[in-house]
């Protein structure tokens, strides 16, 4: 179309970079990129080099100061964050109440991604592996633990297991994810998995949103669990070893 010589040379590259940059980040048409020379190596060689030339490089970091956008971040949750949803949250509590409550602060101490606490809205994403089962669960009174089945830094396929402790103050996990455990075994007492809404079905994320958007704005969305547990440790000076 455009007379270009099929070899890859610094020059094509260099255009494909300007071109993509305007539609998408530049640090994805980088990732791009790396993709394609890993594609071209077999027929055209020197393509590495080329793809390491001054003027690829150049332009990438060209394309990075001019079409690069900030990076749109969500709020942490803050445990006064916390205290505010178990004041506000409505008494007496429905299942799904306690459902979800148990759920976000378990996320939140837990250090816990949503998608390890939900399932994908998108039905083909759904994985009954990936849902954490009841009979893993270990309550005492200082905490309560339970088996991640599958998680994507669980390399070598044993589960990881998440450990929560109690906490003082009203934002303690320990009591509601107990209230909600002997709610779902009266409920669902032969029901395999751990998390389970009123309907017997699991969480998906749509509905844990859809219940977060109730107490906040647009800033705070799921990560903000993990990001908010990991800043309260580092707030109360929990060594980042311990933290990661």
């Amino acid at each position: 179309l455009h007379s270009f010589p099929v070899e890859p040379t610094a020059d094509t590259l260099s255009f494909y970079i300007i071109y993509m940059c305007q539609h998408i980040q530049p640090r994805s048409v980088e990732c791009y990129l790396s993709g394609i020379v890993s594609q071209l190596e077999p027929y055209f060689p020197s393509v590495r080099s080329i793809r390491q030339s001054q003027l690829v490089k150049r332009s990438l970091q060209g394309s990075a100061r001019r079409f690069s956008r900030p990076s749109n971040r969500k709020r942490p949750l803050l445990r006064e964050d916390l205290v505010r949803v178990v004041r506000l949250l409505l008494r007496p509590r429905s299942f799904d109440d306690h459902l979800w409550i148990a759920q976000l602060l378990s996320g939140f101490f837990g250090l816990m991604r949503l998608g390890e606490l939900v399932w994908p809205d998108v039905h083909e994403l759904q994985d009954y592996a990936k849902l954490s089962l009841r009979h893993s669960v270990l309550v005492d009174e200082n905490h309560f633990s339970f088996l991640l089945p599958r998680d994507k830094a669980d390399i070598h396929f044993e589960g990881n297991q998440v450990l929560i402790q109690r906490s003082a103050g009203e934002d303690d996990p320990l009591a509601p994810f107990v209230s909600y455990l002997g709610m779902r075994d009266i409920k669902f007492p032969l029901q395999p998995f751990l998390w389970l809404r009123a309907n017997g079905a699991p969480p998906t994320r749509g509905w844990f949103m859809r219940r977060l958007r109730a107490f906040f704005p647009s800033s705070i969305a799921g990560h903000s669990l993990r990001a908010g547990g990991a800043t309260s440790l580092a707030a109360a000076s929990v060594p980042p070893a311990s933290i990661q």
